[in-house]
C-alpha cells in the first residue's frame, strides 16, 4: 500500500475495532471509549479526503455488529470474445456490471441482478472466476474492507440499456479496454478472466 493510502488503512482498522467494541461493550465507559475511537477514525477520513468528518462518522456508526468484510459481486460477460463493461456515472470510467450483495442474497443471484440493472442484459452465472481481496487490488474500496467475487456469466436475454448508475454499455476487446474504474474492475481481474477463457479447466483464483 502506498504511503498516501496508509491513513485509509488506519481509519478502516480503527473503525472496525470500534464497531466490534460497541457491539460487545459491557458498560457505559466501554461504549464511550469505542465511540471516541469511531470519532477518531472519522477525523482521519475528514482530514485526508473530501468527505466531511461528520458524514464519515454517520456512515461508520450505521454499521452494526461485529465488523466483517463487505461482499462485492461482478459479472464477467463475454460475447464474441469481448467483455461487457458499463460506464459508471460516478467517475466516468468503465467496469464489469456489479455491486454490493444485499443481505439475504445468493451471491451469484446478486451478480445476475446487478448485470440486468446496470447493463440491461439477463445473464446466468456459470463459474466463479475468482475471489479477490478488493482492498489490495488497484485502489482501496471506499472505507470498508471488501471481498470481490467475479462470476463468468452468459447472456440469456435482454439488450444494452444504461441505468441510473451507468451512462453507457458496451463490449470491448481485451486489448482495447477503455479507462477502468479500478475500485470496481482492474487489470488483475481482467487478466484472470482471460486466463479462464483460454483454459476453461483453470481452477478458481483466490487470495
Amino acid at each position: 500500500m502506498a504511503d498516501s493510502e496508509k491513513w485509509l488503512k488506519w481509519a478502516r482498522e480503527i473503525q472496525a475495532l470500534a464497531q466490534t467494541g460497541l457491539t460487545y461493550a459491557a458498560n457505559h465507559y466501554e461504549e464511550e471509549r469505542n465511540k471516541r475511537l469511531m470519532e477518531i477514525a472519522a477525523e482521519i477520513v475528514g482530514e485526508h479526503s473530501s468527505v466531511a468528518k461528520e458524514e464519515a462518522e454517520k456512515v461508520f456508526m450505521a454499521q452494526p455488529g461485529y465488523a466483517t468484510p463487505k461482499v462485492d459481486v461482478r459479472a464477467a460477460v463475454i460475447k464474441d470474445g469481448k467483455i461487457l463493461l458499463v460506464k459508471e456515472i460516478s467517475d466516468g470510467r468503465w467496469a464489469m456490471p456489479g455491486g454490493w450483495a444485499d443481505v439475504g442474497d445468493y451471491p451469484a443471484k446478486a451478480a445476475e441482478r446487478e448485470a440486468l440493472e446496470e447493463s440491461g442484459f439477463q445473464v446466468k452465472a456459470k463459474k466463479v472466476i475468482g475471489v479477490f481481496d478488493a482492498n489490495r487490488n488497484g485502489r482501496p474500496m471506499e472505507f470498508f474492507h471488501a471481498v470481490k467475487i467475479v462470476y463468468l456469466c452468459e447472456i440469456v436475454g435482454g439488450k444494452a440499456t444504461p441505468s441510473n448508475e451507468t451512462s453507457d454499455v458496451g463490449f470491448f476487446d481485451f486489448n482495447e479496454l477503455p479507462p477502468l474504474s479500478e475500485n470496481r474492475t482492474n487489470l488483475k481481474h481482467i487478466n484472470e478472466i482471460r486466463a479462464h477463457l483460454q483454459n476453461p479447466s483453470r481452477a478458481t483464483f483466490f487470495e
